[in-house]
């Protein structure tokens, strides 16, 4: 397998160039097919959730410079998602994909289906909407599964604490669990994050993340065509439904907001918001379309995070850090390249910049698959599972600052008792949402102010 990506766009974009949606093909019936590892010591995946995400996270799995690894099984809740993920990882991976229609499995109980055709020291992918979370990883621990999951892992209290347990169950059976927090891989990223952490800055007082963009995403949705149910709706158009994603707040700023978290060492004791929906025509979500937080480290430090999804605005998308001896830039212009630098000044001028991450950037999308299979080809202790739902823990009270407009501690978000998706393991197709919308078709939205013990 080749050291060298074959792409640094993100998941995200993974599927711009796929091609038109195929028709639906009926599943064969039969036993599950369990695939034997091979000889070479080949490591199995399984994707579960084969959006774009999905697919790209697939990808960076069959490139892997410490394979060799093979896509066995797929998984989806909707048909035309699971053909065009297979016809684009098949058609850029022919030798890596080895997936028959007999390992390919529709509906919500496909996960177990896909997991089925893996053995020990083989691995699940888990990009389906986070309600599915905890479900999808209590059943890989089970079968003593590795595993990837993407970020965030969680959008309330209960699911949080149920991923805590898990994780601590994942880690008692040495079992290898990554996170999609990609940029904790960067190469750049972590040489600066070593600086800062050694003194280089000084005594770091106040850190400033930015993600401000046009629309993103589907964070906002409007009504349901006829054709489609509430529940398949909420699920394509996963962004606007707090209990499928978060929201924009988790699905898209956690980066940023983790990226200031590492640069300060900590995690946020408070947080304090405001936001506001604006030009929403007839759209259905759940989210506002303009954040600001202002986290509080136990030190006093703060983090200011804004967030921004209205078109014909100032975009911005980067981290920065101040101290006391200068200053620096974490990240810019997104996730990949950071091109992160140290100033000795607070005005980022090229004139008082004294550091330049001086290597080529790998791409931090691959790094983390890197990472992940030598740590299983090595059997490493490795699990990104308790970082990653603090990260989505922090970055949920954030959210609900903003939706409530009171101050929200940690301990009140993960103790706050408000699933969202509390029976999202029993969930059917053709069955209710999670979300139920009133008789005039609209969703609960927040009413900071109004509500202000819970989100909606």
């Amino acid at each position: 397998m080749t050291d060298t990506p074959k792409s640094t766009s993100s998941r995200r974009d993974f599927l711009k160039n796929t091609g038109t949606i195929a028709a639906a093909t009926t599943l064969a019936a039969g036993a599950i097919p369990h695939v034997h590892a091979a000889a070479d010591g080949t490591i199995n995946v399984a994707l579960i959730g084969c959006g774009g995400r999905g697919t790209g996270a697939a990808a960076n799995a069959l490139q892997v410079k410490y394979g060799p690894t093979k896509l066995v099984a797929m998984a989806d809740v909707f048909q035309d998602r699971l053909d065009i993920s297979h016809r684009s990882l098949s058609t850029q991976f022919p030798n890596e994909v080895d997936v028959p229609k007999s390992r390919q499995f529709i509906g919500f109980e496909a996960y177990k289906d896909a997991m089925d055709c893996l053995g020990p020291g083989d691995v699940a992918i888990f990009t389906t909407p986070l309600a599915f979370r905890w479900v999808h990883f209590g059943y890989a621990i089970e079968k003593g599964l590795n595993v990837f999951m993407e970020k965030p892992l969680t959008a309330d209290g209960p699911s949080s604490k149920k991923m805590f347990e898990l994780g601590k169950r994942a880690e008692e059976k040495n079992l290898k669990v990554a996170v999609g927090l990609m940029c904790r891989h960067c190469k750049a990223r972590q040489a600066l994050a070593n600086k800062i952490h050694d003194g280089d800055l000084g005594d770091v007082l106040t850190l400033r993340a930015y993600r401000m963009a046009g629309p993103t995403g589907s964070a906002a949705v409007g009504p349901a065509p006829d054709d489609k149910s509430e529940l398949e709706w909420q699920i394509r158009n996963f962004h606007g439904f707090l209990w499928a994603s978060g929201g924009a707040v988790s699905d898209f700023l956690i980066h940023n907001i983790d990226e200031g978290c590492w640069a300060k060492g900590a995690w946020p004791v408070q947080a304090q918001a405001i936001g506001g929906r604006h030009y929403r025509g007839n759209t259905i979500d759940q989210n506002f379309d303009s954040y600001a937080i202002e986290y509080t480290f136990e030190d006093g430090t703060k983090l200011f995070v804004d967030g921004r999804t209205v078109p014909g605005c100032n975009k911005d998308f980067a981290t920065y850090v101040h101290g006391t001896k200068g200053s620096a830039i974490f990240s810019s212009a997104g996730h990949v390249p950071a091109r992160s630098r140290i100033f000795k000044g607070q005005n980022f001028v090229k004139d008082e910049q004294v550091w330049a991450y001086p290597d080529d950037e790998p791409n931090p999308y691959q790094e983390e698959w890197n990472d992940l299979i030598n740590a299983i080809k090595e059997d490493k202790a490795y699990s990104e599972v308790e970082r990653g739902v603090k990260a989505s823990v922090v970055t949920s009270m954030g959210r609900m600052a903003a939706h409530t407009g009171q101050i929200i501690t940690y301990d009140q978000m993960l103790n706050c008792d408000h699933a969202f998706a509390p029976d999202a393991d029993k969930l059917t197709l053709d069955g209710p949402a999670p979300l139920l919308a009133d008789a005039n078709g609209k969703y609960p939205v927040p009413m900071p102010g109004l509500t202000v013990d819970r989100e909606f």
